[in-house]
């Protein structure tokens, strides 16, 4: 009996073979009859087929992205400061507007403790108008043959209405007449906001050329205008301390014993002159 029991579950087992065999396949006509496939079959393995493929996808699209990331880090711009100190003897040419008043004595303070000869050059009322209509500035390096020229000026162009349209040839001009002579153009010390003298020097200098004064805490002289001498020699400390990690050509100074010093000559041009 349970032989016979045993022998039937097997009868069964192989004919439930059969039939799936039978129905997940595409099988051949037999005597006449051809078995319908269920498509379990194509059900089955295009699901696996997906499934692999999505998994491929995913993996591609992560990859690629890996890559992106890898590359954008690699490729990105690195700054190109600080750059090396100039450390050899300097012909400074120190030119601009009034403001030079307080910052004059203090920068020949680091010239004459670094062994450098300094020449500055006041123009008193001057914009980069006057300063590029007589050609100034290439008159003062023919004459000097400066190694460095600092330039501070704007300060009486700050209230110039569409100032960027109408300054932007001298600013331009002035640049091209220092040449490839380094150079620091310093920003007015505002003492209200400008129509945008600040935005069309940064916008024509090189990075790396431009100090911004504008929003630096000064004591002013009873004008309102002018910081005081000892809050000038601070802003000319401000530009010296800037230079070494943002100037492209910084310039090795030594720290001064003085507060101030002498310049080996001031020229002096009045309000007047063209």
């Amino acid at each position: 009996m349970k032989k016979g029991l045993k022998n039937l579950w097997i009868l069964l087992a192989l004919a439930f073979v059969i039939f799936f065999v039978l129905s997940i396949f595409d099988i051949p006509e037999i005597c006449g009859y051809k078995p319908k496939s269920s498509e379990l079959a194509d059900v089955i393995f295009k699901e696996r087929e997906h499934d692999s493929e999505e998994t491929e996808d995913d993996l591609d699209e992560e990859y690629a992205e890996a890559v992106v990331t890898d590359t954008d880090t690699i490729s990105a711009p690195k700054s190109i400061f600080p750059v090396p100190v100039d450390t050899t003897t300097q012909t400074i040419l120190f030119i601009g507007d009034s403001m030079l008043d307080g910052l004059s004595p203090r920068l020949a303070a680091y010239s004459n403790q670094s062994g450098f000869h300094q020449y500055s050059v006041i123009w008193y009322s001057s914009s980069t108008e006057k300063w590029s209509k007589a050609k100034r500035v290439k008159e003062y390096i023919d004459k000097i043959n400066p190694t460095f020229i600092f330039i501070c000026l704007g300060s009486n162009e700050l209230m110039i209405k569409d100032i960027i349209e109408k300054r932007q040839q001298f600013v331009s001009d002035i640049i091209d007449q220092i040449g490839d002579i380094p150079y620091l153009w310093i920003g007015p010390p505002n003492w209200r906001e400008d129509t945008g003298i600040n935005q069309l020097i940064k916008n024509n200098v090189p990075e790396g050329c431009y100090f911004k004064s504008d929003g630096m805490k000064f004591e002013r002289r009873k004008d309102g205008a002018h910081p005081t001498a000892a809050s000038a020699s601070l802003w000319m400390d401000s530009i010296i301390r800037w230079m070494p990690e943002h100037s492209v050509h910084p310039i090795s100074f030594e720290m001064p014993e003085k507060k101030t010093g002498t310049a080996d000559h001031i020229f002096i041009h009045s309000p007047s002159e063209d």
